[in-house]
Order: C-alpha cells, then structure tokens, then sequence
C-alpha cells in the first residue's frame, strides 16, 4: 500500500478545510460546457432549430408547382421515385398561393404570418435525404446517420463550443414529450461523453415546477445541498483517478452540479408567464407557441442550442388527407413567424441561425391504401423537399435550389442533410472535417464522410 499523502488527507477529510480547500480547488477546473474557440471566426452563436415531425409538405406550403393544376389526376409522366408506400396519380394542393415579399415568393394560404416575414427567411428547395421512413429520417436529420447510435448534432456543437451560461444545459430539447420514431436518440450524445446530451424539458406547461422532475428540494437548504454536492464530488473525482476513466459519472457529476444552479435560473427563464399579455398573443397558444418562446428566452441566456418539436408524434404526417396540415400550420405559423421577428426586434437574429422543417417533404401524388377509406393524403419524399433558414449569417429574401415541375425530385443545387449539417456548423465557426471525435478506433464526425457547405446561402 502506498503512503498516505497530504493530498489524499485532504481529499478523504470530508469536512472542514480540507474539503473547502478541495471544493475551490476543483471549482477553478474548467466544465465540459465551458465556452471554447472556434476553428474561426463565427457568424452565430446560437441554434434553434423547429422540427415539424412527420413530414411538411413542400408543395403545399413553400414550394408552389402550377404544373399541378394541369396534371390532377394524371400520372406522373416520368419513372416514379422511391416512395414508402403505394402511390398513385398526381395531385394537385387544395390550397390557394400568393406571392410576399420583395421578390415575389410564392406562400401557401397555409402559412401567411410567415408570408409576412418571407424576406427574412432564406429558403431551400432542393433538399435531400436517404430513406423514406420516420425513424431513420429522423435519425439521419438529427445526428447525420439513419441508423441510430451516432451523437445529434446539438451534442456536436456543444461538444465543439461548449455554452456560455453556466447555470443552465448547453443543449436544450423542448416538446410535449418524447414518444415518436427515434425517441430520445433524436437528441442523445452516443458516444460523445455523455453531458453534451440534450436536456428534454416538456413545453406542454409553463409552470417550471412541473415542467422540470426535482427543480426544488424541500428537504435541503441551498447550503445543505451545496456541501453535499461538494463532498460526493470530492469522492466522485477521487474515484475516478484511481481508475483513470468513468465518463459516466463524470457526466453525472456534471449534471448534479448543473442540476443545483438551474435550482437558481431555470424557474424564471422557462416560465414563459413573466412575459407580456401581448408578446404571448403574438406567439400564439399552444405547446409549439409556447416552446418558440422558451427557445427565443433560452438563447436570450446563452443557450448554445435549442430544438422545439411540433407534437407528440409524427403530427404532419397526412398520408390519408394532406388537409390535415390546414391544422398543424395553424398551431405553428403564428409562433414561427413571431420568433424570428422578436429575434430580429431583439437584436438576436444575427447570431442566431433558425432552422425550420422536417425529415423529409411529401409527395406530389396520391398515397394510396392502407390508411383509411380517405385517398386525399401523400407519401414521404426524400428527393426533394424544403427547410426555411433565418439569421445567423444567411441571406435574407433568397431561395436556393428548385424541384422538377411536380416539386417530386431536387433539380438545381440539390443540398443534402449531411450539407445542411456541414452548413449550420460553418456558420457557427466549425470546420465540420475538423470536428471529430475518437471512437471504436476511428474519427466520427457530424457529416460522417461527406458535407459540404453551400456557399450560395451565406450573408
């Protein structure tokens, strides 16, 4: 057995000086979630990114196809593309277009508070992914892989940023729960070590005591809990010497720490009640409204990223009558267009890049059997559909790329999800080759083996 040192004296004291010494001493040690340099110079320094789950139309909201009109009914006049499920004739959208803004693009009546807003957005309609299907969509649109196992992309960037308030997650991940395809892999840290995971908060509430489990401790004072977290971290680290790695429990002492000071900020910035009676008109009701407003609050702080979901499930998702979207669009226009104009009000917009759409976009013919006796829906589309871009150093008023006549396949500068990710992470000041992670004896990245940044876009 080796001699007792000084050092280890202090460490297993567990009481008095020693363990204040120790408390200071690893206090000075820099977090996981410290704000770390870019590769070089950034133009945002945030991420919200709204998720519509199941699958906007693109046809139907931001991608208008007169060729439609002409074709109802008829068969698309080349090979059809892969789809999901069975499919049949074209379809033209039941829903009327108008065009907005100074160049005169084309808006669903679906979406016309953010036609309202259409010069600020940057919009791309050659967007492409792998697989038809929820589960790797989603997988591939979250974390670059349609197979599960890989870290999300807000892991990612806490990972190569780190956040800049200490007292609250790095990564936050708002939405009424987390059922649907993919589950909370949607926002895991694989195997990044595991605090840079996303921190699920439910937006379906706006009281933070019942939005977030232990936010109060009625058994301990802060003091009390202070000097317990200090000794079970002086016992963690003293533990994890010894054998070197446990990246578990260094996440966990991480989050206990985290844990403790949101005990502080998280009740006032997620309770979305201190807000004005006009800005929370402005969003809107609901859980999307109410979440778009805690994401404009958590970047407000210094939240690195936040992801809002639309729902419970795979709400977009019409296969049996795409009229549906008339409800979803309802419950989530009004707050997308709000966030980006309070953003921009609040001087936020510019270092903040908004990221608004799908796993993928819908086809522009029918879905046919096998979802009730309706055939007025449409199936999932991966060769070509849209995401809407604001602020954090994209051009405004610009659209980028184009799909065929029907809007079925990307034509012009197609962009895939792997460029989208390579894109975002540029803007952030990150060379997406460069962001890499050691692993199973190999450098994973976001972007896996490919990614590019689509130049066109950038301010």
């Amino acid at each position: 057995m080796r001699p007792l040192t000084r050092r280890d004296a202090l460490r297993q004291s567990g009481a008095g000086f020693g363990m204040a010494g120790l408390a200071s001493l690893l206090a000075a040690e820099p977090g996981p979630w410290a704000p770390r340099e870019p590769h070089f110079a950034p133009k945002a320094k945030h991420v919200i990114f709204l998720f519509l789950n199941g699958g906007l139309s693109q046809i139907d909201s931001f991608d208008y196809k007169p060729k439609l009109d002409e074709y109802d009914g008829k068969p698309l006049p080349y090979d059809m593309p892969r789809t999901e499920f069975a499919v049949g004739n074209l379809m033209r959208s039941p829903f009327s277009f108008q065009q907005y803004g100074q160049n005169g693009t084309w808006v669903s009546e679906l979406f016309p508070h953010t036609a309202a807003i259409i010069d600020k957005l940057c919009i791309i309609r050659s967007m492409q992914s792998d697989i038809p299907n929820h589960g790797p969509g989603m997988s591939m649109m979250n974390t670059g892989n349609s197979r599960a196992g890989r870290p999300s992309m807000g892991s990612w960037i806490t990972y190569g940023l780190g956040t800049v308030n200490q007292n609250l997650p790095g990564y936050i991940v708002l939405g009424p729960g987390a059922s649907g395809d993919g589950g909370n892999s949607r926002w895991s840290s694989a195997f990044l070590p595991a605090v840079y995971q996303g921190t699920f908060v439910s937006d379906s509430v706006a009281d933070p005591q019942k939005q977030i489990a232990y936010l109060s401790n009625d058994r301990l004072n802060k003091t009390q809990q202070r000097r317990q977290l200090d000794l079970l971290y002086g016992l963690n680290r003293d533990y994890i010497k010894t054998v070197q790695s446990a990246p578990e429990l260094e996440a966990t002492i991480q989050s206990m720490e985290t844990a403790f000071r949101m005990q502080t900020e998280a009740p006032e910035v997620f309770d979305t009640r201190k807000e004005s009676e006009a800005t929370i008109a402005r969003y809107g009701e609901g859980e999307f409204a109410r979440g778009c407003l805690m994401a404009r609050r958590l970047v407000e702080r210094g939240v690195r990223m936040v992801q809002v979901y639309y729902g419970n499930s795979n709400d977009w998702d019409q296969h049996a009558d795409i009229l549906g979207h008339k409800v979803h669009a309802g419950k989530s226009d009004k707050a997308i267009a709000a966030l980006i104009s309070d953003l921009d009000e609040r001087g936020l917009l510019d270092e903040t890049l908004v990221l608004i759409g799908s796993e993928f976009g819908r086809t522009p013919v029918l879905n046919l059997g096998g979802f009730r006796s309706v055939h007025n829906g449409r199936d999932h589309n991966v060769h070509g559909f849209t995401y809407l871009l604001a602020g954090g150093g994209v051009k405004r008023g610009y659209i980028h790329g184009s799909t065929d006549d029907f809007g079925f396949k990307a034509v012009e500068n197609p962009v895939h999800v792997h460029d989208l990710h390579a894109t975002a992470l540029h803007l952030l000041g990150l060379d997406h080759e460069k962001l890499t992670y050691r692993y199973s004896g190999r450098n994973f990245r976001l972007t896996d083996v490919e990614g590019r940044v689509v130049k066109d876009i950038l301010a």
